[in-house]
């Protein structure tokens, strides 16, 4: 990698031309990826090139530019280049860059969202049936993606229907004296009490993930067959149970919103552009079965088309995610062959790229485009909406004009326990999830001071903000900022922001009513009367809609470390107890609160627990139970 940087640039085209300029000596003749560095460092453009020294002396005549690409150049303070082996490899890491590092001039997938898979895991005599998202590290058989959690779900619920699989975890199972409901209702065949030996299970297991990889003709036609044979044998009590089974594939089948027909594998992609924006519509076909579909709506300049967002589109997505044999466009995208050959060498095998014109596969495409204009005439009209409450917002606090960026700030804790603050973001497109933020209290902080909390989060929050965009950059400090609380907090936090520096952000503290009634919200605004505005109010309605989600971040979030605490149990500070025995006692006791109660014999009887460990295991739960006092009981 090299780097050429012209230290202080003002901002023109001339002098970020001259930056370019003095860089094209040192750049190799091979492929790789260009980036144009602000002087902040922070990237303005990634590029790739099959030639580096032939591609970016381009950028040096900014008269032969576009606007977008000029303005680029103006800010353009430095150069870097990274090498790369091929044209494709090149392409794969351009995207990848342009996912992690969001520059300004390229076209960005907002996707800050995983895609849910099903998982069949392999570590386990009697697999599980389960969703999955995130690194697929354990040992299994993993089938997707799928496009939202409820179409993971609806799966799940489906396949255990048909084919019998347990969907509950290994230390339930390994802790189930009894069938559990699922069983009683024909969704599990329950292996966790012997009710199918491991060999008629692993046949299931082979039929599901036959199922799951398209051979699902041969796989009914075996069952049809199976269930008549029973009949004839005047077993019908097997042939119901084979029905049933049967009925539930078709289930899964007839779910399908549009018919796949013989696509196999395959992803259907379509963009609609209108109003400078567009909606990229993804539709995931897997086996033959429709998975879901998902909108996205990529960042990028209003002079962009169709074909450029898809094929900039096309390498984010798949950046993190397997591509499928074949992805069918609405468009044809520059360097079709390019794009084709980086997919190949992702996947490790060919990966086609189609335009249909005419056919069942056209109208798969179609039905995506259709999906993809509906969904971005919602978009835009939200955003009218959107726009005119934030209007509202402004004329309701003085502000200058509408907010661009809304951060509300909320804490949620037990009696002071495993304290949580959170911070939420909004703006003209609605929630910003991907700037939500999470800070775990580090206190101290005595139960109930919620004061001291909120204190800290704002702390944390601007001060890393002053360091980290001292300049205010747009997008990434408030125009307004949201409390709970009434006129204390208010105070408290505006103390906070002052200490730091920062006194020209408006704050507004909101308080419910009297009783805590919904609807009777007071607004605290410094140097103003408290307001409360009318029942029905549409700015009323959102900026409750604000608090609720800011409350509902805060309790999901304390949730979720609270559980985490309570995983830990204190199982983790016990000296001896590793990742092997902590798991043995929990498959053996059921969980960490099990082992807290239990006594010293039945800790010794837990395998691979010897009578010192389980000696040291009970004290840690009993400190102060002498050796004359622990109960041999379980």
């Amino acid at each position: 990698m090299t780097r050429d940087q012209a230290g202080d640039a003002s901002s023109t085209p001339a002098r970020g031309a001259a930056v370019i300029e003095a860089a094209l000596p040192t750049l190799p003749p091979g492929p790789g990826v260009y980036r144009m560095l602000d002087a902040k460092g922070e990237a303005l453009y990634v590029g790739k090139a099959k030639s580096l020294r032939k591609r970016v002396p381009a950028y040096a005549q900014p008269a032969r530019l576009p606007e977008r690409l000029r303005r680029m150049v103006m800010e353009t303070v430095a150069v870097e280049v990274i090498t790369t082996h091929t044209e494709a490899e090149a392409l794969l890491l351009e995207s990848n860059l342009i996912k992690r590092l969001k520059p300004r001039f390229n076209i960005v997938l907002r996707d800050d969202k995983s895609y849910p898979w099903v998982m069949l895991t392999g570590d386990h005599p009697f697999p599980q049936l389960a969703k999955h998202r995130g690194a697929q590290s354990r040992k299994g058989d993993y089938y997707g993606p799928y496009a939202s959690a409820w179409a993971v779900n609806q799966a799940v619920t489906a396949l255990s229907r048909a084919f019998l699989l347990r969907t509950c975890s290994d230390t339930v199972f390994a802790n189930r004296t009894r069938p559990c409901l699922l069983y009683q209702i024909k969704r599990c065949s329950a292996p966790c009490v012997g009710r199918i030996d491991q060999a008629a299970y692993a046949g299931l297991v082979a039929q599901a993930k036959r199922f799951l990889e398209g051979d699902t003709t041969a796989l009914q036609q075996e069952l049809a067959a199976q269930m008549e044979r029973a009949a004839e044998a005047l077993d019908f009590e097997r042939a119901a149970t084979i029905r049933d089974r049967i009925r539930g594939l078709t289930h899964v089948q007839s779910t399908d919103v549009v018919n796949p027909g013989e696509l196999g594998d395959a992803d259907v992609i379509a963009c609609h552009m209108a109003g400078g924006q567009s909606c990229v519509q993804v539709f995931f076909i897997r086996g033959g079965r429709n998975n879901g579909n998902r909108a996205h709506f990529p960042a990028h300049a209003k002079g962009e088309d169709e074909p450029s967002v898809l094929a900039a589109f096309l390498g984010q997505f798949y950046d993190d995610k397997p591509p499928p044999r074949a992805v069918l466009l609405s468009h044809r995208i520059p360097e079709a062959d390019l794009v084709a050959e980086a997919l190949s060498l992702k996947a490790g095998r060919k990966v086609e790229l189609a335009v249909p014109q005419r056919g069942p596969k056209r109208a798969v495409v179609e039905h995506a485009l259709q999906n993809a204009r509906e969904a971005l005439e919602r978009r835009l009209a939200e955003g009218t909406a959107q726009a005119v409450l934030l209007e509202g917002v402004a004329r309701v606090f003085g502000l200058a004009a509408p907010p661009e960026r809304i951060e509300v700030f909320d804490n949620s804790h037990t009696m002071g326990r495993e304290p949580y603050g959170v911070m939420i973001v909004a703006g003209p497109q609605g929630f910003v999830k991907s700037a939500y933020r999470k800070f775990a209290i580090r206190g101290p902080v005595q139960p109930g001071d919620d004061v001291a909390m909120m204190r800290e989060v704002l702390e944390r929050r601007f001060g890393r903000a002053l360091k980290e965009h001292p300049d205010r950059d747009p997008g990434t400090w408030p125009d307004l900022v949201l409390i709970d609380g009434g006129q204390g907090q208010l105070s408290a936090a505006r103390e906070t922001l002052a200490g730091l520096g920062v006194e020209d952000i408006p704050l507004v503290a909101i308080a419910k009513g009297p009783d805590r009634n919904a609807g009777r919200e007071r607004f605290f605004a410094e140097g103003r009367e408290p307001i409360e505005l009318p029942p029905r109010d549409p700015v009323l309605y959102y900026l409750q809609r604000l608090r609720d989600e800011a409350h509902r971040f805060a309790i999901t979030t304390h949730r979720a470390g609270r559980q985490k605490a309570m995983g830990r149990s204190g199982l983790d500070a016990i000296e001896g107890v590793g990742p092997a025995r902590r798991r043995a006692l929990l498959n053996h006791f059921g969980s960490a609160r099990g082992v807290a109660a239990a006594g010293l014999a039945a800790l010794e009887a837990c395998p691979g627990i010897d009578r010192a460990l389980a000696r040291r295991i009970y004290e840690h739960f009993h400190p102060g139970a002498g050796p004359d006092t622990l109960p041999r009981s379980g």
